[in-house]
């Protein structure tokens, strides 16, 4: 029996050298992917060496600076996860990076030997996909899938699931290699909630999102969380789905995958209890609220 929510850590439980939190090899039973989270304020750095990792520095809310191979790069950030997609910064394994800026930021990492170039994605290049159909519509910013970024192992994207929304769903795993149907990838889930704007929400609000994960053949787990900004579950193997978000308050999330396989491919495999739930999309029409874009761009949440 798996010990429930055994992969699932709450926000500052990871914390380690200043940052936040920190998912690398040094968690047991965790070997591909890895993230960092930080608050800058303007005056204080972060620097991460040269070395056998990639990593994709994404703001979370601010804008920042990264110093990287001789050279600086802007990244014009937004004022939350939930203003849309954001610039974003690929530095290749081989290189270091600083950071600078003031706000919330995220790297996404993963160690590979494999050299790639550097590659600054601005928010306009980034591929939006509206996923899903009715209350299973989530939008989701592809800036670190194999479409948009020529990365050397990881698969990164985020998700937005507005109010009432389901995302993650139907359950779904990637623990097995069967060549053209599913890959193997490591998964982390890194989380943000807040108020769905115009609720005349009290500031501060407690949001939060719900989270689960159940055992495949390929192992145990057994996650049932709700789910704040800054936490973090990692599923290394398993059914994972459905992330939800209650009514009132909207649910982001970060994904960061890697995997043994040779392919850099995101395939998988629903729950078979649950895969009818896609065949329902197609009489739906997706949420009408989605896109999220910045309010300058006339949007609203």
């Amino acid at each position: 029996m798996a010990v429930r929510n055994e992969w699932f850590f709450p926000r500052g439980s990871l914390a380690r050298e200043g940052w936040e939190s920190v998912v690398d090899a040094s968690l047991p039973g965790w070997k591909h992917t890895g993230i960092r989270v930080t608050t800058l304020d303007g005056v204080h750095k972060v620097t991460l060496p040269a070395g056998d990792v990639e990593r994709l520095v994404v703001p979370l809310a601010g804008s920042f600076r990264v110093d990287h191979d001789e050279t600086t790069t802007a990244l014009h950030g937004r004022a939350s996860v939930f203003e849309g997609p954001t610039d974003v910064m690929y530095v290749g394994a081989g290189s270091g990076l600083s950071l600078h800026g003031r706000g919330r930021v995220a790297v996404a990492e993963a160690p590979t030997a494999v050299r790639k170039p550097s590659r600054y994605l601005a928010k306009s290049e980034v591929p939006v996909e509206i996923r899903g159909a009715g209350r299973d519509t989530r939008q989701v910013h592809n800036f670190g899938t194999p479409d948009a970024l020529d990365a050397a192992a990881f698969i990164v994207c985020e998700v937005i699931t507005p109010g009432g929304n389901w995302s993650s769903h139907p359950a779904h795993k990637h623990d097995e290699l069967v060549p053209g149907h599913e890959s193997r990838l490591e998964e982390i889930y890194y989380f943000e909630s807040a108020a769905v704007r115009g609720t005349g929400a009290p500031d501060p609000v407690d949001a939060f999102g719900t989270f689960a994960s159940y055992s495949s053949q390929a192992g145990a787990i057994d996650t049932h969380a709700l789910v704040r900004t800054g936490d973090i579950a990692l599923v290394p193997h398993g059914y994972h789905g459905p992330a939800a978000a209650v009514p009132e308050y909207d649910l982001y999330y970060l994904n960061v995958m890697a995997g043994p396989d040779p392919e850099r491919i995101w395939l998988v495999s629903d729950d078979p209890e649950q895969s009818w739930v896609r065949s329902q999309w197609a009489r739906l029409s997706p949420d009408p609220r989605l896109p999220y874009r910045t309010e300058t761009e006339g949007a609203s949440r």
